[in-house]
C-alpha cells in the first residue's frame, strides 16, 4: 500500500483540479447546468445510426427546399438583368438583394439560438417555414424594386436562417465516426434543390410567369418543409448542448480565429462564383436558358460531391479533405474558369466545381467539433454565422463591380480571379488549424501514455519520494513557427 501512496496523492490532486476546472467552467456559464468533468454529457455515445438516418432525410430535404432555393437565385438574377423587370434598377442593388438573404439567415442565428433554448427545436423550424413561404407568396406580388429586396432578400433570408440553425446541428449528435458521412448527405441537399429549382424556375418563367414561379416554390417548400421538420429529433439534452449565443472566450483562441477566416474567404469566393456563373454564361454567348443549365449544373455537382466529401473526411481526416478540396476549387477558378468560352468547357467546370465550391458547408460543422468540442457547438456556430454576414453581404456585389463592361469572355477575368484567390486564401487559414490540431493529438498522447497525467509536478516534499511526470506542452508552443511548419507537412489523419 506505501508504493500507492504517491499515485494516491496526485490522482487525489488530479481530482481537485479537475473540481476546480469544473467551477471555473461554471463561471464561465452560469447559465448552464453545473458539470463534474465525469458526468454523463462527456460520456454520452452517439448511436452512430438508427432514427439518425430519418434526421439525416429530414435535413437533406430542408437544405433542399432553402439553400437549394436560395441558390436558383442565380436564374432570378440573369432574369432580372436581361429582362429589366423593376426598371431604374442597377445590377448592384440586384447583387444586395441576392447576397442579403443569404446574410440574414446568418445574422439571426443568435436569436434562432436562444429560441431554441427557450422554446425548443420544433419551434424555431415552424417559425423558419412560415417566414419563408410568406417570402416567396409575397415576392410573386412585387411590383416595386424595394418589395422584391424586403421578400426576396430579407424575409426569405430570415425563414432560411431559423430553419438552417435549427436543424444543422442534430446531424452530428446522433454520429461520431460517420458524421462527416452524415454532414455530407445533409449538405448535398442544397445541391440537389438548386439543381432542382434552378432547371424548374428557368422553364416555369418564361412559361407561366414570374409571379406563378415564386407561387409554386412557395407552396412546395412549405409542404416539403412541414413533413421534415416535424420529424426531426434532437438530442440536446444527452449531448449537454450549451445554447448560449455568444461564448466570448472561444474568440481568446487563435485556432477559432483562423476556424472563422476559412469561412470569410469561403464565402466571399463562394457567394460570387454560385451567382455568377449564370450570368457568365450570358458574356460568353449563351442564351438564358443555357445559362440555367449552366448553374444547374453547378448545383448538380453540389450535390454529387458533398457526400463524396463526408466520406473521405471521415476516412482521411476532416481537416485534411477541408483544406485540399478549398484549395483545389480556388485552383479550378484560377485554371479552368479563366479559359472557359463554350458551352462544352462552361459546363465541364459548372460540374467540377460544383463538387468542391461547397466543401464548407459540407464539413463546417464536423471541422468545428474537432476545434471546440461537441457541448459547445451551437455557440460556435452562432459566433461563425454573425461573422459570415459581411462577406455574404457584399461577395456578389464584389463581383458585379469587378466585372468589366468591355464584354466578352474577358469581362469576368477579374471575378474568375478574386474568387480563385478568396479560396486559396481560406484553405491557407485552415492548413494552420491543422498544424494546430496535429500538436494538440501529439500532446494528449504524451499524456495519454502516462498512467497519471497531472498539471503540476508532484515534488519529494508533497510525497515523500519523486514522482517522474512530464511538463505538460504549453497552448503557445503549439503556435511556434518552426513547429507550427513542421505539424503543417506532417502526413497524419487529422
Amino acid at each position: 500500500m506505501a508504493d500507492n501512496a504517491p499515485i494516491d496523492i496526485i490522482r487525489s490532486h488530479q481530482d481537485d483540479l479537475d473540481r476546480e476546472s469544473a467551477q471555473q467552467e461554471q463561471k464561465l456559464h452560469p447559465h448552464s447546468p453545473a458539470v463534474e468533468p465525469d458526468e454523463k454529457y462527456e460520456r454520452d455515445v452517439p448511436p452512430d445510426g438508427g432514427y439518425g438516418w430519418v434526421c439525416v432525410a429530414c435535413v437533406f430535404w430542408i437544405n433542399a427546399h432553402t439553400w437549394g432555393i436560395n441558390s436558383s437565385y442565380g436564374v432570378f438574377l440573369s432574369h432580372y438583368l436581361s429582362h429589366n423587370v423593376f426598371p431604374d434598377t442597377s445590377p448592384l442593388f440586384y447583387a444586395f438583394t441576392g447576397g442579403l438573404s443569404i446574410s440574414c439567415a446568418l445574422l439571426v442565428a443568435p436569436l434562432a439560438t436562444h429560441f431554441i433554448h427557450k422554446w425548443g427545436t420544433r419551434f424555431v423550424l415552424n417559425l423558419g417555414i412560415f417566414f419563408e413561404t410568406l417570402s416567396l407568396i409575397g415576392s410573386s406580388f412585387a411590383t416595386l424594386k424595394w418589395h422584391i429586396m424586403l421578400s426576396q432578400g430579407v424575409c426569405f433570408g430570415w425563414g432560411m436562417g431559423f430553419l438552417f440553425v435549427g436543424s444543422v446541428g442534430i446531424a452530428p449528435q446522433w454520429f461520431n465516426k460517420r458524421r462527416s458521412v452524415a454532414m455530407g448527405i445533409t449538405a448535398a441537399g442544397s445541391g440537389l434543390g438548386g439543381l432542382i429549382y434552378s432547371l424548374a424556375v428557368g422553364a416555369i418563367i418564361p412559361r407561366y410567369g414570374l409571379g406563378w414561379a415564386f407561387r409554386i416554390l412557395g407552396i412546395i417548400s412549405c409542404v416539403v418543409n412541414l413533413v421534415c421538420c416535424n420529424l426531426l429529433r434532437d438530442r440536446n439534452k444527452a449531448v449537454g448542448s450549451r445554447f448560449t449565443a455568444f461564448h466570448l472566450p472561444l474568440l481568446r483562441r487563435p485556432e477559432f480565429l483562423l476556424f472563422l477566416g476559412w469561412g470569410v474567404f469561403s464565402m466571399l469566393g463562394y457567394v460570387a462564383l454560385l451567382f455568377s456563373v449564370a450570368n457568365f454564361a450570358l458574356s460568353v454567348g449563351l442564351s438564358s436558358h443555357q445559362g440555367s443549365i449552366v448553374s444547374a449544373l453547378l448545383n448538380l455537382g453540389q450535390g454529387l460531391g458533398r457526400p463524396c466529401v463526408g466520406m473521405f473526411s471521415d476516412r482521411l481526416g476532416r481537416m485534411n479533405i477541408a483544406t485540399l478540396l478549398t484549395f483545389l476549387c480556388g485552383l479550378f477558378c484560377l485554371v479552368i474558369w479563366t479559359s472557359a468560352d463554350n458551352m462544352g468547357v462552361v459546363c465541364f467546370f459548372a460540374i467540377l466545381v460544383g463538387t468542391v465550391s461547397g466543401t464548407y458547408w459540407a464539413t463546417v460543422s464536423p471541422v468545428l467539433v474537432e476545434i471546440i468540442g461537441i457541448r459547445d457547438l451551437p455557440s460556435g456556430l452562432s459566433i461563425t454565422w454573425i461573422t459570415l454576414v459581411s462577406p455574404c453581404t457584399v461577395s456578389e456585389a464584389i463581383a458585379l463591380q469587378l466585372r468589366s463592361s468591355s464584354g466578352g469572355g474577358t469581362s469576368y477575368l477579374r471575378v474568375q480571379l478574386f474568387t480563385g484567390f478568396m479560396y486559396i486564401g481560406a484553405a491557407l487559414c485552415l492548413w494552420l488549424v491543422r498544424g494546430w490540431k496535429v500538436g494538440e493529438i501529439e500532446r494528449a498522447q504524451r499524456e495519454d501514455a502516462m498512467p497519471v497525467a497531472p498539471l503540476t509536478k508532484i515534488t519529494k516534499e508533497t510525497t515523500g519520494s519523486v514522482v517522474n511526470t512530464p511538463e505538460p506542452v504549453q497552448a503557445a508552443q503549439l503556435w511556434s513557427p518552426v513547429s507550427l511548419m513542421r505539424r503543417m507537412v506532417a502526413m497524419k489523419r487529422v
